[in-house]
């Protein structure tokens, strides 16, 4: 059974720093793919990065590029998503996705994952 549990939201003003985790259980972050996905009130899900474990790539939204971060560590089988100078429209509900179902679907686009944690919530004040 696959369990993903992300943590590190919170409240934080604008111009802040936040690292949220990802602790997967049931599923190897080595060699795998990893997804952040937002959700704002009244607004899709849209995806914030994504990060392919076996060679290390990654990739972000325009929106976040040159502020998050995504890294991995194999030995905790978890993923974090660092987020510095946030912006108040950086205010959501975060989550963490594993498994993306195809190699050739978009890994921006949430429909393309197979497993979610239930959340987290960053709040960021201006």
């Amino acid at each position: 059974q696959v369990q993903l549990v992300e943590s590190g939201g919170g409240s934080v003003q604008a111009g802040g720093s936040l690292r949220l985790s990802c602790a997967v259980s049931g599923y190897s972050v080595n060699s795998n793919w990893m997804a952040w996905f937002r959700q704002a009130p009244g607004k899709e899900r849209e995806g914030v990065g994504y990060i392919y474990t076996g060679g290390g790539r990654t990739d972000y939204a325009d929106s976040v590029k040159g502020r998050f971060t995504i890294s991995r560590d194999n030995a905790k089988n978890a993923v974090y998503l660092q987020m510095n100078s946030l912006e108040p429209e950086d205010t959501a509900m975060y989550y963490c996705a594993a498994d993306l179902l195809r190699s050739d679907y978009d890994p921006l686009y949430f429909e393309s994952w197979q497993y979610w944690g239930q959340g987290t919530q960053v709040t960021v004040s201006s």
